[in-house]
């Protein structure tokens, strides 16, 4: 209703039982250098990664966020979902923002589900339209 959707999937990359730390870094630069590829295709997009680390936002403030970048920043925003085992630092570099959504860990497809909630529930902010605080 508010805006165009696509959902971008890439493959995960296999990680070896008992990989050792040099493995898993191997994996998340790979998976890392996967994404950025995919990103370089959108060389005017706006790239929020989801990160432990990020910024958390109440819903006001982020429908704000959202609406800052939309008006000065881009019209496309790319949300990044990362690898089982965090994203590589030169992923992290790429993007212009972090959110954190909760310091919990979740599955991919839950917090897919947690931003497209967040991201609808912004956009009926931005909108000035009911929403359940």
């Amino acid at each position: 209703k508010y805006a165009k959707l696509e959902t971008i999937e890439l493959e995960d990359e296999k990680i070896p039982a008992n990989a050792s730390p040099a493995i898993e870094e191997q994996v998340k630069i790979a998976e890392s250098n996967k994404i950025i590829d995919k990103l370089s295709k959108y060389p005017n997009a706006h790239v929020c990664l989801l990160d432990l680390h990020g910024k958390e936002y109440p819903s006001e403030e982020y429908a704000k966020k959202i609406e800052d970048i939309s008006t000065y920043s881009s019209s496309t925003i790319i949300f990044v979902i990362g690898g089982s085992l965090g994203m590589s630092q030169e992923l992290l570099n790429y993007s212009q923002d972090k959110i954190c959504f909760s310091k919990m860990t979740f599955p991919h497809q839950l917090m897919r589900l947690f931003l497209l909630e967040q991201t609808f529930r912004a956009f009926k902010i931005i909108n000035n339209e009911v929403y359940h605080k």
